[in-house]
């Protein structure tokens, strides 16, 4: 039998297998007599299979085998891992959010220079480029928004983040167990560490669930109440989370900023698009669709501005 590595961050990209999920596995296995589902390595390592190969060492005679893939660095080799388990059927919003941002961040940085190639010089990449291609190209594939792809970024962070500060939690998130609001979970990455537990713990109680004791709306109470007032209460949660954090002892750099500036307006127009498809009338009525041209190009002044050369 191969002495095969597990690597416990190439595994834990990976959702769990429930108890019954497993043995399930194993029966299915132990009556064919067989592994037909290669285990996919790289350098030894298992990349798939992790469930697999402790059926086979749990039971030697059984017949496997193995698939060897070649990747230039570790952030290849989880982007490959968080691509391959995105294809699963079985995947629930939360996992799927969670590979998503997963494989972005593996992305940027297997894309952004931490190669060290002999020869090969990366000062003229620019890594802002390359992150806009890089979301572009995992949001066609996933067929979402680019900016679902920045969200789910922030997500996955916080999900991990909230798993480092109270173990076992991440399961909660990822199966549904509990469902907390992205906006929270992101929250607990951006903490600091002493932080995160309280955080991590009150990621239990912010469940956006109806459960017992919640009064559901009327129906008229529905039409009423735009459905951006969940986005709403997500705002003002988190600007009481951020008000009883400290600032950040380090100052922000020119391209961390700019990163703030791209998520903003990406978080925009997509609030703008679910204005316009939750109201349609702000389009078709040719006043309001005027008044909403008028209101915009106030940011169309501002882009003018900056193009000239931006004077206070």
């Amino acid at each position: 039998m191969d002495r095969l590595i597990i690597d416990p961050e190439f595994r834990d990209k990976i959702p769990p297998l429930t108890e019954d999920e497993f043995t399930l596995l194993e029966e299915n296995i132990l009556s064919d007599g067989a592994v037909f589902s290669p285990l996919i390595v790289w350098d030894g390592t298992i990349l798939d299979g992790h469930n697999r190969y402790e059926i086979i060492q749990k039971h030697p005679e059984l017949t496997y085998a193995v698939q060897k893939l070649d990747f230039d660095n570790r952030y290849e080799a989880i982007s490959w891992i968080c691509k391959h388990q995105l294809g699963r059927r079985n995947l629930t919003p939360q996992q799927k959010k969670y590979l998503i941002g997963q494989r972005y961040e593996a992305e940027k940085q297997a894309h952004g220079g931490d190669r060290k190639s002999a020869g090969k010089s990366t000062d003229k990449i620019c890594p802002l480029i390359s992150s806009h291609q890089t979301r572009a190209s995992i949001a066609q594939e996933a067929k979402v928004s680019e900016g679902f792809v920045q969200n789910a970024a922030g997500y996955a962070k916080g999900v991990d983040a909230a798993e480092e500060a109270l173990p076992g939690i991440k399961q909660e998130i990822l199966t549904g167990t509990i469902k907390p609001t992205e906006t929270a979970v992101t929250a607990v990455a951006k903490a600091d560490p002493e932080e995160r537990p309280q955080l991590a713990a009150a990621l239990r109680t912010s469940d956006t669930k109806t459960g017992s004791g919640r009064k559901k709306p009327s129906a008229e109470t529905q039409y009423h109440t735009p459905k951006v007032s969940a986005r709403k209460a997500d705002m003002e949660k988190i600007a009481e989370i951020s008000a009883e954090m400290e600032r950040p002892k380090a100052p922000a750099t020119e391209e961390s900023l700019l990163h703030s500036i791209e998520a903003e307006v990406v978080s925009f127009t997509e609030l703008c698009d679910h204005f316009f498809q939750e109201y349609p009338r702000l389009l078709s009525d040719a006043c309001y669709k005027q008044e909403v041209i008028r209101i915009m190009q106030t940011m169309k002044q501002y882009i003018s501005k900056i193009e000239g050369g931006y004077t206070e």
